[in-house]
């Protein structure tokens, strides 16, 4: 594998904007996708039956990538960090947030700029933090936080077409 860059990058125009729109999660080996030569994974690569999509839209979420490189060991891997807040308590909720929290899930994660990442490819997603909260005050969060952490090998695979599914949000 060669280490040398390929390519330079203009600065962008001033577009893009933050935040998390949808989430969709498969469970653990549920997926089989192959990598094109540029990292990026086709869109129809996937089957699209096994996700289960969850609505975010409330500007309280973020992916953040963090890379953890060690010049004396010769490793790099990146961890991939999922921040949701998921509003409103419900059983059905309940019971979910603690599958999500037993499991490993992979994770596609739909940005406000129409990207869609795969969190978690090879080794699945853990739930490493998070809450359940009731809030104090009449306008405070009734409602789940959920901190999802991969450590993966490259980056979050960028997913190339449109992602945008039938998934069960049932």
């Amino acid at each position: 594998m060669s280490c040398d860059i390929t390519k330079g990058r203009a600065l962008p125009c001033k577009d893009g904007i933050g935040g998390i729109k949808n989430v969709y999660f498969a469970n653990y080996g549920g997926i089989s996708v192959t990598e094109e030569a540029d990292d990026s994974i086709l869109a129809t690569a996937f089957n699209l039956d096994v996700f289960y999509k969850y609505d975010i839209n409330n500007g309280a979420s973020s992916l953040t990538q963090n890379i953890q490189s060690n010049k004396e060991n010769g490793t790099t891997a990146f961890e991939q960090v999922l921040e949701l807040t998921l509003p409103r308590l419900s059983k059905e909720d309940n019971l979910q947030v603690k599958l999500l929290a037993f499991g490993r899930p992979h994770i596609v994660v739909e940005d406000y700029n129409s990207n869609f990442w795969l969190v978690g490819k090879e080794n699945g997603c853990d739930v490493t933090g998070g809450s359940i909260v009731t809030g104090a005050a009449m306008g405070d969060l009734a409602g789940y936080t959920l901190t999802f952490t991969a450590m993966e090998r490259k980056p979050a695979n960028y997913i190339d077409g449109d992602f945008i599914s039938e998934a069960s949000i049932s």
